[in-house]
C-alpha cells in the first residue's frame, strides 16, 4: 500500500473487522485503507451532526490552546485562515472576538476556492488533518499559503509507540483516516522546507 504522504510503500499494520490500517516505513504515518474510507457523503453527514457551537463552553475550551498560541504568535493585524472550519467555526469566531481577520474555508460547509489563493499570516487547522484522504497535496496546498515566517497550527491527536492502537479511540471515527507520529512531522518539515516544528501536546506548529 502506498503512503499518502510521502509517496513509499507501507506494511500492514492492524486489522480489524471491515478496516485495514498500514503504517509507512518512511515517515510513520498510519493510514486507513482508502477501500475502507466512507463516502463524501457519509463524511458531511457524520460533520452535519458535531455539536460545534460557536458558544458552546466545552467545545472553545477544547479549541482555546490553538487561539491562544495565535494570539501569542501573531498581533489582530496579522491576516489568518480556519481551514477545515467545519459546521461551527469556533477557532476563527473566538479570534474573531479578540480582533483578527480570519477567513473560512471548508470543502462542504465554507466552499469558497477564492480564499485559497491568498496568502496568510497564520493559518489554523483544528482537528482536521486526521481527515486528509490527500495529506501530501492537503500540506503542499497549506504551505504554499503561508507568507515567508507564517505559521501552520493543527490540532490533533498524535499516534506513539506506547498506544495500543486497537482500543485507541481516534481510529473509530470512520471519518478519521490518516494519523501522524512525531517522525511524520519531522518528515513534512523537511520535505516542505518549514524553518521548523514544534509539538505542544496535541498542537502541532510549522514555521514557514
Amino acid at each position: 500500500m502506498e503512503c499518502g504522504l510521502c509517496g513509499q510503500t507501507a506494511g500492514l499494520f492492524y486489522e480489524e473487522a471491515l478496516k485495514k490500517y498500514f503504517r509507512c516505513g518512511n515517515c510513520s504515518a498510519v493510514f486507513l485503507s482508502k477501500a475502507h474510507h466512507v463516502s463524501e457523503q457519509e463524511e458531511k453527514e457524520r460533520y452535519e451532526k458535531h455539536n460545534n457551537d460557536v458558544e458552546d463552553s466545552g467545545y472553545r475550551g477544547f479549541v482555546a490552546p490553538i487561539v491562544d498560541r495565535v494570539t501569542e504568535c501573531f498581533s489582530p493585524s496579522r491576516s489568518g485562515l480556519d481551514f477545515g472550519a467545519g459546521t461551527g467555526p469556533v477557532a476563527a469566531s473566538m479570534l474573531r472576538e479578540k480582533g483578527y481577520h480570519v477567513e473560512l474555508y471548508d470543502p462542504f460547509f465554507w466552499d469558497m476556492p477564492e480564499v485559497l489563493e491568498s496568502k496568510y499570516d497564520f493559518i489554523v487547522c483544528c482537528e482536521v488533518i486526521e481527515h486528509f484522504r490527500f495529506p501530501e497535496k492537503e500540506f503542499c496546498l497549506l504551505k504554499s499559503m503561508l507568507k515567508p515566517g507564517g505559521m501552520l497550527f493543527c490540532m490533533t491527536d498524535i499516534y506513539s509507540e506506547c498506544r495500543d492502537f486497537g482500543k485507541w479511540y481516534y481510529k473509530d471515527d470512520p471519518t478519521h483516516v490518516f494519523f501522524y507520529h512525531r517522525d511524520t512531522f519531522e518528515w513534512i518539515k523537511s520535505f516542505l522546507s518549514f524553518s521548523r516544528v514544534d509539538i505542544r501536546g496535541r498542537l502541532v506548529e510549522f514555521t514557514a
